[in-house]
């Protein structure tokens, strides 16, 4: 489906649609006044409070059901569509920008502009980023072209055409095309017309955007990061199961998620003795969220398989489809997903020295609460290139008015003008 200027229209009209799309931005940027960010925040939190009212539960409650999650998940989640989280952003974000005009000294003025056409290109992992990334984009006054990611549910549309219908005024600054990323050159011509092209994604999605993003555009970027787990002996098994909930709830797709454990030891024995207490707490958390397909279990079971084939037997632990792998190097890595961890050691003092080379990629690092050392070691990680540090389970918790990867995504969407007065 496509949404444009408020309608929808069948997939077969995106070469007609796109021929008068600059030609109709353009006209917008032309002859209409700047978006305000109260019309689009009053927009947000009547469609808010219509989600939390149960208005969409007909497509809501199907969705939480595949994936396993309570309602309160969608209550907290929508939550950043609500007025005070959307007026906390703009007052973290914006500051005194939001007044409008400033005075720089006696002689001159400055103030925001919006960028003018944002082309986002949403990742699937989360799924009211999509509609997310073009709100935030409303916010200071953008237009907004989103590429839907692939498997869309066609939640994005829906909400966008909700809320156009909240703000009609909205409808010449949302436009939505369900392109397949095959459709290179199709995606090359959104670009070109946009002032800046947003990425989600992991390096295959940045690498793309950077062969086809022309040279007077820019690209923003968000993601591909990488997060895990720190925590010493003192960790409580309370916070275990707080930490595999969150695990089992995403799968580990998440930006945010964790992919591992270090511990601060140099001791292999604590890292068994470790390993041993989470097990079956991983287990009986995973077994009562019964989020893993059996066709991952089965996946997961041939890689775990190939491990042992190559010798790592003793450094395996599962059960019931999860897994934790027992490693000796201290590697910044992925895991293989879907519920399966490694555990390694990080002394405090090797903090820097192993993280640090991964600073562009490091996000989230989830902490026991009685860490010993807690206010050294958490300066280490933030200095390692740490953006979020959390308690653990709350890797993939959203607090209104946090940063994106440790920048303000309102910041990059616009640029100041300075005027003499």
């Amino acid at each position: 489906m496509i949404l444009y200027k408020g309608e929808i229209y069948p997939n077969e009209k995106q070469a007609e649609l796109i021929s008068s799309l600059k030609e109709d931005m353009y006209l917008t940027l032309q002859n209409k006044e700047t978006l305000s960010y109260l019309t689009v925040i009053d927009a947000c939190d009547k469609l808010y409070q219509r989600v939390i009212n149960h208005e969409f539960d007909d497509i809501a409650l199907p969705l939480l059901k595949a994936l396993n999650m309570p309602y309160s998940s969608l209550e907290r989640y929508a939550k950043v569509f609500s007025k005070e989280g959307l007026i906390k952003k703009i007052d973290i974000e914006l500051g005194d920008l939001k007044n409008g005009v400033l005075s720089l000294d006696e002689n001159n003025n400055r103030y925001y502009e919006p960028l003018g056409i944002l082309f986002h290109i949403a990742a699937g992992n989360v799924d009211l980023l999509p509609a997310y990334s073009v709100v935030e984009g409303l916010l200071v006054g953008n237009i907004n072209i989103l590429k839907l990611p692939t498997g869309d549910n066609g939640l994005s549309i829906l909400l966008l055409k909700e809320l156009i219908k909240e703000a009609p005024v909205l409808k010449d600054y949302v436009y939505v095309f369900d392109v397949p990323s095959t459709e290179v050159e199709t995606i090359k011509q959104l670009s070109n017309m946009a002032d800046a092209t947003i990425v989600w994604g992991g390096d295959e999605a940045q690498r793309a955007a950077r062969s086809f993003v022309d040279i007077h555009s820019s690209i923003i970027s968000w993601g591909h990061k990488i997060s895990f787990s720190y925590v010493d002996s003192g960790v409580t098994n309370e916070e275990i199961e707080d930490l595999c909930k969150s695990i089992c709830l995403s799968n580990q797709l998440f930006c945010s998620s964790s992919q591992g454990i270090y511990v601060n030891t140099d001791s292999k024995e604590e890292l068994h003795s470790l390993a041993k207490r989470v097990l079956p707490i991983f287990a009986k958390v995973s077994k009562s969220m019964n989020t893993l397909p059996l066709t991952i279990k089965a996946k997961n079971s041939l890689m775990l398989y190939n491990d042992e084939l190559e010798g790592n037997l003793n450094n395996i632990y599962k059960d019931s489809g999860v897994s934790i792998v027992v490693k000796e190097d201290n590697k910044l890595e992925l895991s293989y997903l879907f519920q399966n961890i490694w555990i390694k050691a990080l002394k405090k003092e090797d903090i820097v020295n192993v993280l640090k080379p991964n600073k562009n990629l490091l996000q989230t690092i989830s902490i026991n609460k009685n860490l010993k050392g807690k206010e050294d070691i958490v300066s280490l990680l933030a200095k390692a290139g740490a953006v979020r540090i959390t308690a653990l389970g709350d890797n993939s918790r959203m607090l209104a008015g946090e940063s994106h990867d440790g920048e303000y995504a309102l910041r990059r969407y616009i640029r100041i003008v300075e005027t003499i007065k």
